[in-house]
């Protein structure tokens, strides 16, 4: 019998990237946490690492039920938060007694049910007279100054990742308070001011680091605020309100499938969790058994008093555990705080993590649960009627008058806006801005091509806002600009995310040059390279992304906007790209040069294959490249700390790779994907060009060959870059074995529809007759017939047609596929037919045709012309090489 621990772990390995990663470095983390004086940071990192491999083997394996995995992850969110905190105050003031400072754990923190890539919620108190601080120095400055360490601990990102994610925004009035505040101000806040949902976020508080005696006697004083003995009319209809308004929120646009979100969806997490704390808020002020945190302790312990019917108490219990299991399995994936099933193949991969079939058998899994509990939510919150309260029926006039069609569910939308319901709405000066700029917001997302979906992504954009001021004043100062986001959060879901994560990213668009052509490389690096004098590299770091995700950002809106061609776009993604990779290479070597020293005659090279080769990036592209060095293997670098030259650059490459996709607070850059090096993922990161040589003429498969063609150097001296291409032009021109080049790339094409099948009618790279057999095709005509070696692969196509390969029309099919490739990566990247009319006309304009039936008529005239090709370039024979 298999044991169930390597069952899981080879799981793991196969089907989340992420576990993959912490398996391949295990060894690594292990042996530095041994080391005694690691600095707190990194130690926090580490541990997490550890933890969370541990915790997700224990958890696939069945060793680990749901309630030891959210304990485990619990406790070192706690622990790890106690330590920073103390860290905090103690590098400061080494000589004081660290106290009071209390952090408060809120959410699943607080329920000790935090997920596998929870964010945690704490709201940070001190005691002004017991904070230790620094002689003339504030005592709030001090706090403030302690507040922003213990996030920096927590939130920091290197190579070992981060601890924790870190969100301050359930403290009293975000916008206006700073991100610690005094125990006594915190206590008149919630006696006098705070909103009726804030009693539900507190049933789960608990003091959870730093001074718990402080923040224990802070709990205690609001314990009246959150459980109140006198249940009046008000209150009932407060809390009838916010269920209302999760059901409202959260189940729009929901639908059970490919897609669901476990926890916002119908049926879902968060329905589970509100029909307990409902109940425990409505009996917990007479009933103190009933006050349990956890979601299923509540249930319990709500059907034990005689609150709730035992039965469903059961079947909402069982579905939480259900639910919650298969979040994690979605998280395991990437590390990703998501709570929404991925469609397509990642479904699978998350069915066959969780020990299933496929997709489907998923779905079958979750379906009875999910239905259960959204009829015994439907019973507590029952459909509300269309009448809206107070001012609503004058907004709802409002938006039939601009526009809207559905607008008792637009009115809804934005009721909850001016009731203060997300933290960036919650203080006046937000409620005044959002007043100031309302009516022209809804005349400009009245005429978005889809104008419900524009104002729920618009919500969801200020649900993770910090502060919406800024956006409300740029949004009422710049019409036109309320017009663009229309546009954006109608169509793209993939740029509609990224402002979300980075609300400034419309500030780029406010002038015309945004929609200008992005510049040449040299043009872009010199933006990248503007960082503050004295800036170090963790700051390069942060500024690359910063500017490769306005750049990106903008690109994407000239397709949504039609202001520009898809495959200018493309080629904008690749020169933003290449800047990224010159600039951080540059900033990567620097340092390590000071380390270790030169080595002499030698430089690294990167080589560009794939799209980043041809100058062909979608918005969605990883980055294929080769690592090479010049110089002799044998030689040794100069410096203080000197390495052999195969590990001087094998480690120099890692951190570049390091540099191009390592998440920080600026957000994630590139996937860097090495594979298609000297004997793929199994042979060294880094070879000298003398060992690429050889390996390319003597040993290199008919595939590598086909790589080659679209091979670039965008790294290294001018004369080392021409070295390399001399190999490549060498190799291709028949300096390599003689192999049946049709029949191994005709296996190849078969192996891969096999195991990456298309995912959907929009699939232009892997539907028969798309991108992947019109590349195979010009590959293998490039290859057997010696000519036309180009990266780029419509002139490689332009050439081909010229020699008479191929028949003219192939230069307009590249051009289409292309086309939709870019488009729909950015528009519907779930490669679905979209269901929005608008949608359907975007694409179509991007793609140069006049409507979605002419869209669909010429992408199958198309593959069926590019299945064509890739037959006969498989068939000819005269010269077989």
């Amino acid at each position: 019998m298999t044991d169930p621990i390597i069952e899981a772990r080879d799981r793991a390995a196969h089907y989340a990237p992420f576990l993959d990663g912490l398996i391949a470095r295990e060894e690594a983390t292990a042996a530095a946490l041994a080391q005694p004086d690691l600095p707190i940071g990194k130690r926090l990192r580490l541990e997490r690492r550890t933890l969370a491999l541990d915790v997700a083997i224990g958890d696939l394996a069945g060793t680990l039920d749901l309630t030891a995995v959210t304990a485990a992850l619990t406790d070192f969110a706690d622990s790890a938060l106690d330590r920073a905190v103390h860290a905090a105050i103690v590098e400061r003031t080494p000589d004081a007694q660290p106290q009071g400072f209390a952090a408060i754990a809120l959410g699943k923190q607080g329920s000790r049910e935090l997920n596998y890539s929870s964010d945690i919620d704490p709201i940070l108190l001190y005691d002004p007279v017991t904070l230790p601080h620094r002689p003339r120095e504030e005592v709030a400055d001090a706090a403030v100054r302690i507040g922003r360490r213990v996030l920096e601990l927590l939130q920091g990102r290197d190579a070992d990742g981060y601890v924790l994610r870190v969100d301050l925004r359930l403290r009293p009035s975000p916008e206006v308070t700073p991100i610690v505040i005094p125990i006594d101000a915190a206590i008149a806040y919630y006696e006098s001011q705070a909103l009726p949902w804030e009693r539900a976020a507190f049933i789960r508080a608990r003091a959870a680091a730093g001074d718990r005696a402080l923040g224990q006697r802070f709990l205690d004083a609001i314990r009246p605020f959150i459980w109140r003995r006198s249940l009046d009319f008000g209150a009932v209809g407060e809390i009838l309100d916010i269920t209302r308004r999760i059901r409202d929120h959260h189940a729009q646009g929901q639908a059970f499938g490919a897609g669901y979100d476990l926890k916002r969806g119908r049926g879902g997490i968060r329905e589970v969790e509100f029909f307990a704390q409902i109940h425990q808020l409505i009996h917990g002020g007479r009933d103190p058994a009933v006050r349990a945190p956890a979601t299923r302790d509540a249930l319990a312990a709500l059907a034990a008093a005689g609150r709730i019917d035992a039965g469903d108490a059961q079947a909402l219990a069982e579905a939480y555990t259900l639910l919650r299991t298969i979040e994690h399995r979605v998280q395991m994936i990437d590390d990703r705080q998501t709570h929404a099933l991925p469609t397509g193949d990642a479904l699978t991969r998350v069915a066959r993590l969780h020990g299933l079939a496929d997709g489907q058998a998923l779905l079958d899994l979750l379906a009875p649960h999910v239905a259960r509990v959204a009829a015994i939510f439907d019973r507590l919150a029952p459909a509300p009627v269309t009448a809206v309260p107070h001012e609503g029926e004058r907004l709802v006039g409002h938006l039939a008058a601009a526009g809207f069609a559905e607008t008792a569910d637009a009115a809804r939308r934005i009721a909850t806006w001016r009731e203060g319901r997300y933290p960036a709405l919650r203080s006046a000066a937000a409620q005044s801005a959002l007043e100031a700029v309302l009516p022209g917001l809804v005349e400009a997302l009245a005429q978005a091509p889809v104008p419900l979906t524009a104002l729920n992504r618009l919500d969801r954009l200020l649900e993770r806002l910090p502060s919406a001021i800024n956006i409300f004043r740029l949004l009422e100062a710049r019409p036109a600009l309320a017009t663009l986001l229309g546009e954006i959060l109608s169509h793209a879901p993939t740029l509609a995310e990224a402002l979300a994560r980075r609300p400034d990213l419309l500030d780029g668009l406010i002038d015309a040059s945004a929609f200008e052509p992005v510049g040449s490389v040299a043009t872009l690096a010199a933006q990248m390279r503007a960082t503050e004098r004295g800036a170090d590299y963790q700051a390069t770091l942060e500024h690359v992304r910063r500017v490769v995700g306005d750049r990106r950002f903008a690109l994407g809106a000239q397709i949504v906007a039609g202001r520009a061609d898809p495959l200018d776009v493309a080629a904008g993604y690749a020169r933003v790209a290449e800047a990224a990779i010159e600039v951080l290479a540059e900033a990567t070597v620097a340092p390590f040069e000071a380390a270790h020293g030169r080595v002499p005659g030698g430089e690294l090279v990167i080589l560009a294959l794939g799209r980043l080769g041809g100058a062909a990036l979608t918005h969605a592209s990883d980055l294929d490249v080769i690592y090479l060095f010049t110089g002799d293997f044998t030689a040794e670098s100069d410096g203080a700390k000197p390495l052999g030259a195969t590990l001087y650059f094998s480690r120099l490459a890692q951190r570049v790779t390091a540099a191009l996709s390592v998440p920080t607070a600026a957000g994630p850059l590139y996937a860097v994907d090495t594979r298609l090096r000297p004997s793929g993922a199994q042979g060294p990161l880094v070879v000298s060009l003398d060992s690429f040589a050889r390996y390319q003429r003597e040993e290199a498969w008919t595939w590598e060959h086909m790589a080659l063609t679209r091979a670039r150097a965008i790294y290294g001296s001018a004369p080392a870059r021409r070295a390399v291409e001399g190999i490549v032009a060498a190799v291709l021109a028949g300096e390599r074995q003689v192999r049946d080049v049709p029949a191994d790339a005709a296996a190849m094409r078969a192996e891969m529809a096999q195991h990456k099948p298309p995912q959907g009618p929009l699939d232009a790279k892997l539907l028969p007759g798309g991108l992947v057999d019109l590349e195979f095709a010009v590959h293998v005509a490039q290859l057997t017939r010696g000519i036309a070696f180009t990266p780029e692969l419509g002139t490689a196509i332009d050439m081909l047609i010229a020699a008479g390969v191929f028949a003219p029309d192939l230069r307009g099919a590249y051009d289409l596929l292309a086309r939709l490739l870019v488009t729909v990566r950015l528009v519907a990247p779930d490669v679905q037919e979209p269901a929005a009319p608008a949608t359907r006309a975007l694409i179509a304009r991007a793609v140069m045709l006049p409507d979605w039936a002419a869209v669909l008529a010429t992408l199958t005239r198309v593959r069926e012309s590019v299945a064509a090709s890739w037959q006969e370039s498989i068939a000819w024979t005269p010269s077989r090489t």
